[in-house]
């Protein structure tokens, strides 16, 4: 099956992996979300794509507050993103996340924000990783995980 062809009641489960590179999760707009135009604000789907990487993450193993914990850190250092359709309050979306470049200090991925089959965002971020010096630092053993290779 198809990561665009995705039944409404599979949608509805809140995450799944699609491959081994897509990973799929599920969210809902909520009220204070939205602006004074009635619907979801801009910043916002920067949310909606952290939680999603963020989830993506744990479902590869990969546990960021043991990352923290050895004083590591992941932060983006880059994000392109497009809005191609209003969302608005109450409306379910798919998060998918793939992906696509995997260096030794940074990662890139392609997020895409759907509502049912249309696409309502369209998204490539990239992170990288610090030391406890706070400066660009090798990734940790702990990513080198099939679910980050593109």
């Amino acid at each position: 099956m198809s990561s665009s062809r995705v039944s409404l009641t599979r949608a509805r489960e809140h995450r799944r992996i699609l491959s081994r590179m897509t990973y799929e999760c599920a969210l809902e707009a909520r009220s204070y979300e939205c602006d004074s135009y009635g619907h979801v604000n801009n910043a916002v789907y920067l949310n909606y794509l952290e939680y999603a990487r963020h989830d993506f993450m744990r479902q590869a193993g990969i546990r960021y507050e043991d990352l923290r914990a050895r004083g590591y850190g992941l932060v983006v250092t880059r994000i392109q993103i497009d809005y191609k359709s209003p969302v608005r309050w109450g409306e379910g979306l798919r998060v998918l996340t793939e992906p696509l470049a995997k260096g030794k200090v940074r990662c890139t991925f392609a997020q895409r924000i759907y509502r049912a089959e249309e696409l309502v965002a369209d998204a490539e971020v990239t992170w990288a990783c610090i030391g406890p010096d706070g400066k660009p630092a090798r990734l940790p053993p702990e990513l080198d995980v099939p679910e980050l290779e593109p």
